[in-house]
């Protein structure tokens, strides 16, 4: 077993019409939680690292945690950069380990990121590694990510076949109503099936990825709020509309927030209910055991990727 590029992982998601769960890392217990879950479920699994990760828990430190969790649940791990601001970041990824890596250029003019994107790809081809575009812009905040909702644009159908077959990407972040973060709507969640649609269309057996792709699971945020916490009104995309992506073109769906609001809760509950605790493992174990059955959920109820191994 070993750390992999998600290249097999996406091909037999296609073939079978599930999608692969990427998960955001942040530290052991969230590694620990996510790969035991996939090892009990046999799903395949995604590690995803942002840029505010990286910062915060040091490349070296990540890699080594990825490594350990390969060898202690013997499943295969695809290890991800997510939302790569530039060629820089990108690259050192590649030459950290990484077998995966996203350069998301979507701030840039069309020309701009296709440039960009395509100076990546030959970087990482070059080293075995894979790499995934965007093309339109999510709204909210995740770590270094801020867009304003007036600055959100749905990726344009147009536009997909140029960028792919320019810049030679093995995936396509797509924007089609999905924003990152716990964030409010203006009115009712809901994605553009019909931008989907045309895209798939236009780019058929091709991996399609959805950003920004919580729930926000409404049990957690209720539970924080009964301990202290204000996340009235967050809200995300309903798991309906994700098991629907989840069976056409969308072969990878991102989920960074439902993870922390798992996590947070599970440290909340034990705070709360026994205010006298100091020592970390005992409200580390159960915040990693929140996570383990929030990512076990996802699998069952979201991917569709259960013994799929």
């Amino acid at each position: 077993m070993a750390l992999v590029t998600t290249k097999e992982m996406f091909k037999k998601a296609y073939d079978g019409g599930y999608a692969i769960g990427a998960f955001n890392i942040n530290n052991m217990e969230i590694i620990q939680a996510i790969t035991e879950a996939c090892e009990e479920l046999r799903s395949p699994v995604i590690l995803q690292v942002s840029a505010g990760a990286r910062k915060y828990a040091k490349h070296e430190y990540l890699m080594a945690l990825a490594q350990a969790a390969v060898k202690d649940t013997g499943i295969d791990l695809a290890l991800h950069l997510d939302h790569g601001a530039d060629f820089e970041i990108c690259k050192s990824c590649i030459d950290g380990g990484f077998t995966s890596v996203m350069i998301d250029g979507s701030k840039y003019p069309f020309e701009e990121n296709i440039a960009l994107t395509k100076k990546v790809v030959e970087y990482a081809h070059a080293h075995g590694v894979v790499v995934e575009g965007e093309l339109g812009k999510l709204a909210g905040v995740e770590d270094d990510v801020k867009v304003s909702s007036d600055d959100a644009m749905y990726t344009n159908p147009d536009e997909v076949e140029e960028f792919v077959s320019k810049t030679g990407v093995d995936s396509l972040a797509i924007a089609i109503g999905t924003s990152h973060g716990a964030y409010k709507f203006k009115g009712e969640p809901k994605l553009r099936f019909d931008i989907l649609e045309e895209i798939s269309r236009r780019l058929p057996y091709f991996p399609i990825v959805l950003h920004g792709a919580s729930s926000v699971i409404p049990e957690l945020v209720e539970e924080i709020n009964s301990c202290g916490g204000n996340l009235s009104g967050a809200k995300g995309v309903p798991e309906e509309l994700l098991r629907k992506a989840a069976t056409s073109a969308v072969c990878k769906i991102n989920i960074d927030s439902d993870i922390r609001l798992a996590m947070t809760a599970g440290i909340r509950r034990v705070l709360k209910a026994q205010p006298e605790v100091f020592d970390p493992r005992t409200y580390l174990t159960v915040a990693r055991d929140e996570v383990r059955k929030m990512v076990k959920h996802k699998i069952k109820n979201v991917l569709g990727s259960e013994n799929k191994l």
